[in-house]
């Protein structure tokens, strides 16, 4: 072998050996950038570096990527009332539109890493798909005679998972209802003996009692800060009996002997706050440190962010404050300390912030303001043996996939079905903040009120 060759054997061998040490530590590291085989979804984009998280299995094909959907998406799809859930796709009757489209598996409509073939809501079909199994329906339906395929999806008509706010019973029975209601509240959070009852409250540790500085169990130094202690005075934990220990100390993963924590986790919010965490964890918010990745930053966002808060990092005292858990605060102020998009900047000057501000100020009653979190954290009822239980939803983009599913848990507890419904489709007027009334019209209304006299007359008959 002569000289050059041998040089350029020992160049391959150096640069073999070179990238395969830098694959390595990609592999190994956080950012695994060089392994994405295209750009994300808006849904995923944050979780992207945590390959595993949808492909459990590098050598799994489909069966693999279906569990890992259901492994994130499962429950909301139960709680859903899906209009095309699995079993109508297993039906042997139905087996003809199974082979023009597998609806039995999440990524035959949600394909990942084909930005150029993505469209809202992350479906990779074109947008007429609901021709394949519905090319028929003008023939029951004369009202769709003429309409395009590709309407199906467009706001107020169908949904594919869940059409609760959209079904014609639904629309029927709400119909001509004014635009705002009479009684316009929202359903107060529980609190007190039904917190302690439900939601699994230690009471035996911390026996629910007003405690004062002299009762705080802190060290010196933290003692001798007046903002720490003002701020833990005025906050529902020394209200309810929570003192400093309840939070800090922690078992050392080494020794196991407790230790002063300095900053907990949201780990810790969650021995008192299960329901909370757990949809902060699954919203866009905490989805990353439920994948072990680094807490969320507001600069990691597609929408778009205060520059001055791009580099905090996303945890339940983000936005409720480290010792002064202000619910207040973090209904509105701790939601635009870092949001900077139109809909948000206009909130201040809309209609629901003179309600919330009202409220806040003891010139209206409790649960009749609006704030961010009321539209963004709805209030959730659950029921529980020891009774029925009301909280804040965490998970903050769970009604907006699609924004119709903000009509039963927000929008009509104020206003009238047509009014919520022509709103949510507007969205120069989202972007407004809802600061007019709409100027959009969802035809759904007309036809379900088309039909509905249509059967008053042929009763009359």
């Amino acid at each position: 072998m002569s000289n050059k060759n041998r040089i350029y054997w020992v160049y391959w061998i150096v640069l073999t050996v070179g990238m395969t040490g830098y694959l390595i530590m990609q592999l190994t590291g956080e950012d695994k950038t060089v392994y994405l085989p295209g750009k994300t979804s808006h849904g995923h984009y944050q979780i992207e570096m945590a390959c595993s998280a949808c492909h459990t299995d590098p050598l799994g094909g489909g069966e693999v990527l279906q569990d890992a959907c259901m492994g994130c998406h499962g429950e909301e799809l139960e709680r859903a009332d899906d209009s095309h859930p699995k079993s109508k796709f297993t039906n042997p009757r139905n087996a003809d539109r199974v082979a023009k489209l597998d609806a039995r598996k999440c990524i035959t409509c949600h394909t990942e890493h084909r930005e150029e073939i993505t469209l809202e809501m992350g479906v990779s079909l074109p947008n007429d798909f609901c021709f394949k199994c519905h090319e028929d329906v003008a023939e029951n339906r004369p009202s769709h005679v003429g309409m395009e395929f590709n309407t199906c999806a467009s706001a107020g008509c169908h949904n594919f998972h869940d059409n609760r706010g959209l079904y014609e019973d639904f629309l029927a029975k709400h119909l001509d209802e004014p635009a705002y209601l009479k009684k316009a509240s929202v359903k107060p959070l529980s609190a007190g003996k039904a917190y302690e009852l439900i939601n699994s409250y230690p009471v035996a540790a911390y026996p629910i009692k007003s405690l004062t500085i002299n009762d705080a169990d802190t060290p010196a130094d933290v003692r001798n800060d007046p903002k720490v202690m003002q701020d833990w005075l005025a906050s529902s934990h020394s209200k309810a009996g929570v003192n400093c220990t309840a939070c800090h100390m922690q078992s050392s993963a080494e020794t196991k002997e407790k230790i002063w924590k300095e900053k907990p986790g949201y780990q810790v919010c969650e021995s008192c706050h299960e329901s909370q965490v757990k949809g902060f964890l699954a919203s866009r918010h905490g989805m990353r440190l439920a994948q072990d990745l680094s807490a969320m930053t507001p600069g990691q966002a597609r929408l778009d962010m205060k520059k001055n808060a791009h580099d905090r990092e996303l945890s339940c005292t983000s936005c409720h404050g480290s010792h002064q858990f202000d619910k207040k605060h973090a209904a509105v102020d701790g939601c635009l300390a870092c949001h900077d998009d139109k809909h948000s900047n206009q909130y201040k000057q809309s209609k629901h912030f003179t309600l919330w501000h009202k409220e806040v100020t003891g010139q209206a009653e409790a649960n009749t303001g609006v704030s961010c979190a009321t539209c963004h954290l709805p209030r959730k009822q659950s029921r529980h043996e020891n009774g029925t239980f009301v909280s804040s939803e965490h998970n903050q983009n769970d009604n907006l996939r699609p924004n119709e599913k903000m009509l039963r848990s927000v929008c009509m507890q104020c206003h009238g079905l047509e009014f919520s419904i022509d709103s949510l489709a507007d969205r120069k007027l989202i972007e407004k903040n809802f600061s007019s009334k709409p100027d959009v019209h969802i035809k759904s209304l007309d036809l379900v009120r088309q039909r509905k006299d249509l059967k008053k007359d042929i009763e009359g008959m």
